[in-house]
């Protein structure tokens, strides 16, 4: 589990295919220092595993489902990864609650920029977009941010002066592919009122009434 709230900015090393997984090498003195083998990381918001790790690069893999949701696979040598660490239990909640588990790539359609900030609009599928909801929470390659509007399938998100210098989001440019990984309460809720198995008869109404909604 992560909050969506960046450690490190790394360098991919290399990126090779070897049999059923996908090996990263990512050069990132901060986030290595104590990690370990099996160690959690998200990478660009997407979690994988360490299997290795050599001075200020750790070594981790990904399974073949993990490059068709997200945009590794499409990574070369020299790409920025924005990289935090898995929560430690008595770590603060700063951002929000992040898996790892991308649900797809959207695009960058648009970048305004202010005097120190920015604000970004990004264009997703529809089997996305149907989770995400103004003022809520949306990881972006692995950032917590807050959700402006939303029109269609596309939102848009602002970001501050800190994100835009300790995340690579402050160098993304219209075209550029983003991961994404919505709110999982909103998806667990879907969940519930359209599962008939769940007994729990959880409906809109219900929910109204007792102003969650």
């Amino acid at each position: 589990m992560f909050t969506g709230i960046v450690e490190e900015i790394g360098k991919l090393k290399s990126i090779r295919r070897e049999g059923e997984t996908i090996t990263l090498e990512v050069e990132a003195p901060l986030v290595s220092k104590d990690m370990a083998l099996g160690s959690s990381v998200a990478v660009s918001g997407a979690c994988l595993t360490v299997v290795g790790i050599r001075g200020g690069i750790f070594i981790a893999e990904m399974m073949e489902e993990t490059a068709k949701k997200t945009k590794l696979s499409f990574l070369r040598p020299g790409d920025l990864l924005n990289l935090e660490r898995s929560l430690k239990p008595s770590s603060r909640l700063d951002g929000h609650i992040v898996q790892g588990h991308v649900e797809g790539v959207g695009v960058i359609s648009k970048v305004a920029s202010g005097k120190r900030t920015k604000t970004m609009w990004i264009k997703t599928e529809e089997e996305i977009s149907r989770y995400i909801v103004p003022k809520g929470s949306i990881a972006v390659d692995g950032v917590s941010l807050t959700v402006i509007e939303i029109e269609g399938s596309t939102f848009s998100v602002g970001l501050i002066p800190a994100t835009l210098e300790s995340t690579t989001l402050g160098k993304a440019r219209e075209g550029d592919q983003v991961n994404i990984e919505t709110d999982i309460l909103g998806r667990y809720i879907e969940r519930f009122l359209h599962s008939s198995e769940s007994g729990s008869h959880l409906t809109w109404e219900k929910l109204s009434r007792y102003g969650w909604i």
